[in-house]
């Protein structure tokens, strides 16, 4: 299952920068957006996890995956074990970062 099904299929509404017409978008104009839109951003964009640049309190939550290794199927596998303590945790206003450790939120 693709992770917007795996979403889905958690009950949370979701989509992605692709369907909602904003692919190859600056990061400046899809964070405003999905706040707009009252979402949270899941990113594996480490700029996005700058708070100088971006200020989690401004946004409507960011969440920065950083698994070992790329890949849509190494991915999967990275967020499959870490999807329920990441809903958990996502929220506006904060920046969770999840790495193989575990998860951060400032």
């Amino acid at each position: 299952m693709e992770l917007l099904g795996e979403l889905w299929a958690r009950g949370q509404d979701a989509d992605t920068v692709a369907d909602e017409g904003m692919a190859g978008a600056p990061d400046a104009a899809i964070l405003p957006r999905a706040r707009d839109d009252g979402r949270i951003l899941i990113t594996m964009d480490k700029g996005i996890g700058d708070v100088r640049e971006y200020p989690p309190e401004l946004f409507g939550g960011i969440v920065l995956v950083r698994p070992p290794t790329s890949g849509r199927k190494a991915v999967q596998e990275f967020l499959r074990p870490r999807w329920d303590a990441l809903i958990a945790h996502a929220q506006p206003g904060k920046l969770v970062v999840v790495t193989e450790r575990g998860l951060r939120v400032r």
